[in-house]
């Protein structure tokens, strides 16, 4: 196989990968819950906590970090950082816009940092890092995902991975920001729901 055909059938694998609606899966499965009609609607672990319990959302959470994590790391040790930085980018493509949900799905942030952590795992730490402040300091989910994204790529360069890996980092804070434009309307407005009013089931 040619290196663009190998390209492309990894970033198609990842893509699917990536498709696969875990926070979905998880609450038909376990809790006869249909996640995308239960707290805002999103299939990611955040609102997997709101309306599934903490049990469910560590699931999901698990479950979408491997999406981005496993494929990447298949491609980096068996191939090269370029490939598996466009295998990265085709698993959070996947997650956010799902074939198998009309082309809708999660925001991107767990698989993202699933991948960052394939790539570079100390920048995947700088990432969860980031988060964590975030959340912690305003006690909203949406600008620990962004601030947490937004450093990742800072991160990845610093830590010496290569140019790709950077580029990916760039591409998935870009995509990020995008996904969270309604929680940036929402945080302007005043209106945004924070972690502490969500009241997560045991």
């Amino acid at each position: 196989m040619s290196d663009t055909g190998l390209s492309i059938a990894a970033f198609l694998c990842a893509l699917l990968i990536g498709s696969i609606p875990f926070g979905y899966i998880v609450g038909r499965l376990f809790y006869g819950v249909d996640i995308r009609r239960a707290g805002s609607g999103n299939i990611g672990a955040m609102n997997a906590l709101r309306t599934l319990g903490r049990a469910g959302a560590a699931l999901v959470l698990l479950l979408d970090a491997l999406k981005g994590f496993v494929p990447t790391m298949f491609a980096l040790v068996l191939f090269n950082g370029t490939l598996a930085s466009l295998t990265a980018a085709g698993a959070v493509l996947g997650h956010c816009f799902s074939p198998w949900l009309r082309f809708r799905g999660g925001k991107g942030v767990a698989t993202s940092f699933g991948a960052i952590f394939a790539l570079c795992w100390p920048a995947g730490l700088v990432a969860v890092g980031g988060w964590c402040l975030g959340a912690a300091l305003t006690g909203y989910s949406s600008v620990g995902s962004i601030l947490g994204s937004v450093l990742a790529p800072i991160a990845i360069w610093s830590f010496g991975a290569g140019v790709p890996e950077t580029a990916y980092g760039v591409f998935a804070a870009l995509l990020i920001l995008f996904t969270h434009r309604e929680n940036v309307r929402r945080l302007r407005e005043g209106t945004e729901s924070s972690i502490r009013a969500a009241k997560p089931l045991p």
